[in-house]
């Protein structure tokens, strides 16, 4: 069988470098917002061109922290709008709404699974004070044209990039470095995946980063002394200690990944499989590659006979989720023709070539 993520393969090639570093971290005797914290916040910063990088406890409280830091700025307020793409993964929405915000639903391309800014202007109202693009599947957003019509209409904007770490348009504009604030999600799938949870926010904004490091930790920038009502979401040490491993790592993987990305497209050519959308530039790291087909059970069970694992991300749209009822009667087409139609078939570095060959010859049987 071909997993469609086999994390102990993926992990294999640092395991030397891991528990050289685990015993360094049990010597040294320092547990929470360590050198190793600080370290990855000042490299990370580097690698997206930001000034900062917070680091917290994992993607979704990145997004909520950003939001609420800016309520407590007085840039944001409870019940302000936030323009979110209708197809994201529920996290996006989660953030908003933990934030006492309020998600408003924009549909997406077909084609790139992003935010389609032609749709946004028409839901902007009087209460918009935020734009949240979504850079699915790695895939960068349309960034110059959302941050414009955020300008014309005095809009903050926050980069959900979550699984665009390292995507860029060019040196000076990547993923992290396209808005007023990104947040990013270390799971350990990701691109750059720790051993467990983690997160971090990067941001040019001072006055944001400050607020940010502060409510990360209780509030607090002096122990025991609270300015402002924080919370406790920090990165995790152990875990800042292996993402300093892997984050020199990071251009080498996505670029095998583009590579795989650029093998699929030129060599799976199947009427029943529909392709993603991709310029074969820089702008995408392939976190997922991720077909469309009109019978994506019977594709999926073909699959798995063949002995290809697979995934649907994501199989069911947030405003379908039980957990947002007030939603239900919401209907969103391009939405919901994505959320059933899309299959992930796999495509990582943990992939041998002859693996790879196999995913292309069975997805051309079809």
């Amino acid at each position: 069988m071909i997993h469609f993520l086999n994390l102990r393969k993926l992990n294999q090639p640092f395991e030397v470098a891991f528990q050289k570093k685990m015993k360094q971290f049990l010597d040294g005797g320092w547990y929470i917002l360590g050198n190793e914290v600080k370290q990855f916040e000042t490299d990370f910063a580097f690698y997206c061109g930001t000034k900062h990088c917070i680091g917290v406890g994992n993607g979704l409280d990145a997004l909520v922290l950003i939001f609420k830091a800016y309520i407590h700025l007085g840039k944001l307020e409870k019940g302000d709008e936030v323009i979110v793409p209708a197809n994201t993964y529920i996290a996006s929405v989660l953030a908003v709404l933990q934030a006492d915000l309020v998600p408003v639903l924009v549909e997406s391309r077909l084609e790139t699974f992003n935010i389609n800014p032609e749709e946004i202007e028409a839901k902007i109202t009087s209460k918009t004070k935020a734009i949240l693009p979504v850079h699915l599947y790695g895939q960068l957003c349309e960034m110059k044209v959302i941050n414009k019509i955020a300008q014309k209409h005095n809009l903050l904007v926050i980069e959900d990039a979550a699984q665009a770490h390292g995507s860029q348009f060019s040196e000076n504009e990547k993923a992290g470095n396209l808005s007023n604030a990104a947040a990013f999600s270390f799971y350990p799938g990701k691109n750059l995946g720790a051993l467990g949870d983690g997160g971090a926010i990067t941001t040019n904004d001072d006055e944001l980063a400050e607020v940010l490091f502060s409510m990360r930790n209780y509030g607090s920038k002096v122990k025991y002394e609270n300015e402002i009502i924080g919370v406790n979401s920090r990165l995790d040490e152990l875990q800042a200690a292996f993402l300093n491993i892997k984050l020199k790592q990071l251009d080498s993987e996505n670029e095998f990944r583009r590579s795989m990305a650029k093998r699929y497209l030129s060599e799976i050519k199947n009427e029943k499989v529909i392709m993603p959308s991709w310029d074969l530039s820089q702008n995408h790291v392939f976190h997922l590659f991720v077909i469309r087909t009109s019978n994506r059970l019977e594709l999926q069970n073909y699959l798995k006979e063949n002995g290809i694992e697979t995934m649907i991300h994501y199989p069911i749209p947030p405003h379908k989720q039980k957990a947002l009822l007030d939603w239900k009667n919401l209907s969103f087409p391009i939405t919901e023709k994505i959320h059933d139609e899309v299959l992930s078939i796999p495509l990582n570095s943990g992939l041998k070539a002859s693996e790879i060959q196999h995913i292309i010859t069975i997805l051309n049987q079809y």
